[in-house]
């Protein structure tokens, strides 16, 4: 993919802040949610919790993952990290993907179903859904942790690719050596 340009480059970076931070945001909402469903002694609190759960899981919970995803890949391929150059970006995409199918296929199914069990009456009042909340806040903190500090260097192909363009400066620098004025 060509390189973005530094205004596409700068309103990327500031989408997938945005989305990501949304992202964790949202996650927060959900296991405060949560929580309050399953420490609450009051039915109508826990059915109320629930209910709050699934409006946020209808209407924000995948379209935000989604774009979290496709604002990262856009970053990553258009810009000098790449997808595949960097452990921490693989690291990354892979533990964003995951997570949005997790949230795709687990967590918005399971979120439906604990509201409507709370709207028949029988709340479930388990941990079950305290769980996958704390995992995706904790995937996400960890995701947030690891663009910020940029750890574990670079992959093989991420070396080859800095070795090759390493070399091809240099030989241009060979072949068209510069002019110094004394």
């Amino acid at each position: 993919m060509k390189q973005l340009s530094r205004p596409a480059r700068r309103a990327h970076l500031v989408i997938h802040v945005a989305v990501s931070v949304g992202w964790l945001g949202l996650t927060l909402g959900l296991l405060t949610l949560s929580l309050t469903g399953y420490v609450s002694g009051s039915p109508d609190t826990t059915v109320a919790a629930y209910r709050a759960m699934k409006i946020f899981s209808d209407w924000l919970l995948v379209p935000v993952a989604l774009l979290t995803l496709v604002s990262g890949l856009i970053l990553s391929l258009g810009t000098h990290w790449g997808l595949a150059r960097h452990r921490w970006v693989v690291v990354k995409f892979w533990l964003t993907l995951a997570t949005v199918l997790m949230t795709a296929f687990s967590l918005r199914p399971g979120i439906d179903r604990l509201a409507a069990d709370a709207v028949a009456g029988t709340p479930d009042t388990g941990l079950s859904m305290v769980a996958a909340p704390s995992v995706a806040t904790v995937t996400y903190f960890f995701v947030t942790a690891i663009s910020v500090l940029k750890p574990w260097g670079r992959t093989k192909r991420g070396g080859r690719l800095r070795a090759a363009q390493s070399a091809e400066v240099r030989e241009r620098a060979r072949k068209h050596p510069s002019t110094s004025v004394s």
